[in-house]
């Protein structure tokens, strides 16, 4: 091939849009955990509300509740993934080579949004989110309906392999994924570029920026009881009965089971079974939907 610019536009054009097209396809299962929140700045701050009390009936002069903040920050990183194409390779028309490397390169880069998610949940059983505690914890401090500090616990504790119980039909979900520029490729393939002069070589990269921080606990349930009818029936009560600060009931129903692979077999008994492991009828049937992470894995 002899080495034009047209030549290399037209290479460029088609390595992105391989990229593009792996990008496209890459999973996404996070969406079903994570809200998307876009950024514009380094950080994000966020304060959520700890002293929100439901409604009252309005006898005399307006009850105005005093409210604080817990300010809870996640910072931008910056994430890159960069390959290189010998310009001899485009000389010989040795291109078929390359065309699985953007694939793959694709693949990674729409991919590890999707990693840092369901990484975060995994570690929350010893990463803490905005009141101090590990996400996943039998103390979270709140007020009671009394206006004394108590806790409440979205754990079940154990030492096998964990999964989780969610909340995810309300407009707040357990973890965040922030993004302050999407994913984005870039060439440096022209005779100028000092790659090309000094290595003879043509560079592309994609870069994300963003990060992922936790929500509010209550959406959420970890536990590394064995998952069974006994382990998994804490939890469900846990989650319907978690409470706001003031005792205000959240009205909270679970509607998500996540598990790794490894978990995939219980689960499915759990919640596909006519009958639980004793004859009986399995009450816990249905009451949930199946998600099975790989990244879990």
């Amino acid at each position: 091939m002899f080495i034009t610019s047209t030549a290399v536009a037209a290479l460029r054009a088609g390595f992105k849009t391989e990229f593009q097209r792996a990008l496209g396809e890459a999973p996404t299962m996070r969406d079903r955990v994570a809200m998307t929140i876009r950024s514009n700045t380094g950080e994000n701050t966020y304060g959520w509300l700890k002293q929100m009390s439901g409604m009252t009936e309005w006898i005399g002069p307006r009850q105005i509740d005093g409210m604080s903040e817990a300010g809870y920050t996640i910072r931008n990183k910056h994430f890159q993934k960069s390959v290189e194409v010998n310009r001899n390779d485009i000389e010989d028309d040795n291109l078929g080579v390359y065309t699985p490397m953007f694939t793959m390169m694709g693949e990674a880069a729409g991919s590890y949004p999707e990693q840092l998610v369901w990484n975060l949940l995994k570690a929350g059983f010893e990463t803490e989110c905005w009141d101090g505690q590990n996400f996943f914890d039998t103390d979270h401090p709140i007020t009671g309906e009394d206006g004394e500090e108590t806790v409440f616990s979205n754990s079940g504790g154990g030492s096998g392999t964990p999964w989780f119980l969610l909340c995810t039909n309300r407009a707040l979900k357990p973890v965040i994924l922030q993004e302050r520029k999407p994913i984005t490729f870039t060439s440096k393939d022209r005779d100028t570029d000092d790659n090309v002069f000094t290595n003879n070589t043509f560079v592309y990269g994609a870069d994300w920026r963003g990060n992922v921080g936790f929500g509010v606990p209550q959406m959420a349930y970890g536990s590394k009881q064995t998952l069974d009818a006994t382990s998994y029936g804490a939890a469900y009560a846990a989650v319907e009965g978690m409470k706001g600060d003031g005792g205000r009931p959240l009205g909270l129903k679970p509607n998500l089971l996540v598990v790794p692979p490894s978990l995939r077999s219980a689960a499915q008994k759990l919640l596909n079974s006519e009958y639980a492991a004793g004859g009986e009828s399995n009450e816990w049937k249905g009451t949930a939907e199946l998600l099975v992470v790989p990244w879990l894995a």
